[in-house]
């Protein structure tokens, strides 16, 4: 039988494995936007077998899973790794045409050599030689980041996290990979859930030892974890909302909106709107004055089955794409920044493949000569971080913007295995250009179209972000 994940795996011309072998292949990866844990990184953490490694957080599999009948205590309950494994394993012959199917192989293929389908009759097999394999200093945590020459990590963190295995890492000579921290201050917007508000504010008083009783003590607090996470290395915020507020909203307004929400009184959705935008423009300024990038995910509807929800918690696989209304919001709120020229540089990703051109437009509207590509329209997100949903994403781009402009692909992956998407996108990017040459529509010139697959793999990024990056 033919091997499945062949060397010219995705790439359909002459022009597509050239550009790929010849340009992307051997760029190294930056990965910019992810939720790793440091923890893991800094003690370098081994993983006893596939199931370990694989199917722990992986909302993905899970889902795919549930709907192959799989029952719970498989995916997220008390099931034993192997016995989670073989069930995914009974699942993948079952996902064909999903990405899991690509994902899966591509992963088996890389990190094992194992070219081998997967499915229910050479899982036992192949979960041996994984294990075997496991076992060795290759595939720890830092292994996996060497082999796949991942320059740069930026993660995910909480303003109450003491980044304390993020200095860790730092102060480790033998971490080749660079790993900064990513500050991403959603629950300090919470103020209309007063229990939740509440407790996080009493933890950002507790590391910042500022006292958050009163608003300006809360935004001395959160000013102070900007700057704190600035000195180790932070040059990027995050996130994650379902679409941005703009509603007009005075100091006085919000100050009061914070003291019924710390008092426990209803917050009405019209005051939790105001103090969101009130809180979004203050973060966007902190951004803008050390020079950061700001990282806007929008459009997931997230905890749906409130059942599962309620039994299982957040991030399980219970969210999907939203239909909410982005552009005019989206604007205003880049526009307040921008009025007083304190619009940092912004990346906005959508969940949902209607928005495609509204973001693609949108970031048009505030590119200002004053960096290249200041403004990016991000990857293809969650429900899009697929071939079709990379290109169109990458269409999208072309047809409004620059694409050479582009900072390229990130994980957003708990993983360590999930590195292989970026040969994954690489793939997928120069088959796009290959196809648009053997067509006639980009000129055979593979030095322009070499470097731009080069800018667009890693060095985009390197200029963009300006950290430091890491000897891979």
């Amino acid at each position: 039988m033919k091997t499945f994940i062949t060397e010219d795996f995705l790439l359909q011309t002459e022009s597509a494995r050239e550009l790929y072998h010849d340009y992307a292949a051997d760029e190294p990866v930056y990965d910019y936007h992810c939720h790793l844990p440091p923890d893991e990184i800094a003690d370098d953490k081994s993983f006893p077998n596939l199931g370990a490694i694989w199917l722990a957080g992986d909302h993905y599999k899970w889902r795919a899973m549930r709907a192959n009948g799989v029952e719970e205590r498989y995916c997220t309950g008390d099931a034993d790794d192997r016995e989670k494994f073989m069930a995914y394993a009974r699942t993948v012959s079952r996902a064909l045409r999903n990405p899991l199917y690509h994902w899966t192989h591509l992963e088996l293929k890389r990190f094992f050599g194992i070219d081998k389908l997967l499915d229910e009759d050479s899982a036992a097999g192949i979960w041996e030689e994984t294990k075997e394999k496991l076992a060795g200093p290759e595939l720890s945590v830092r292994g996996i980041l060497e082999s796949n020459r991942v320059s740069v990590i930026c993660t995910t963190d909480d303003p109450v996290d003491t980044l304390a295995h993020h200095r860790k890492i730092r102060e480790d000579a033998a971490v080749k990979t660079r790993v900064y921290p990513t500050f991403r201050p959603d629950k300090a917007l919470a103020v209309d859930q007063p229990q939740a508000f509440d407790s996080w504010i009493g933890r950002l008083a507790e590391v910042s030892g500022i006292d958050c009783g009163a608003f300006d003590g809360f935004l001395d607090a959160l000013k102070q974890r900007h700057d704190y996470f600035h000195t180790l290395g932070c040059r990027l915020s995050d996130h994650g909302l379902t679409r941005c507020d703009n509603e007009d909203c005075t100091d006085a307004e919000a100050r009061a909106i914070f003291v019924k929400g710390r008092s426990g009184k209803f917050v009405s959705p019209a005051e939790a709107a105001q103090f969101r935008t009130w809180m979004m423009v203050f973060f966007g300024h902190l951004d803008a004055e050390k020079g950061w990038t700001k990282q806007l995910h929008l459009g997931a509807m997230r905890n749906n089955n409130t059942r599962l929800f309620r039994k299982l918690g957040p991030d399980t696989g219970f969210d999907s794409i939203g239909d909410y209304s982005q552009a005019e919001n989206l604007s205003g709120y880049l526009d307040r920044l921008d009025r007083t020229d304190q619009l940092p540089k912004t990346i906005l990703y959508n969940n949902n493949p209607n928005d495609n051109y509204i973001l693609a437009t949108m970031i048009g509207n505030f590119q200002d000569g004053s960096f290249p590509g200041k403004m990016q329209f991000g990857s293809g997100w969650w429900h899009l971080d697929q071939k079709e949903g990379m290109e169109w994403q990458l269409n999208a781009l072309s047809n409004l913007g620059l694409l050479s402009r582009f900072v390229g692909m990130l994980t957003d992956s708990r993983s360590f295995l999930s590195y292989s998407r970026h040969e994954y996108f690489r793939r997928i990017l120069c088959n796009l250009i290959g196809r648009d040459v053997e067509n006639g529509e980009l000129p055979r010139d593979m030095k322009l179209l070499g470097g731009m697959v080069r800018d667009i793999c890693f060095r985009n990024a390197e200029a963009y972000f300006g950290l430091e990056t890491g000897k891979v």
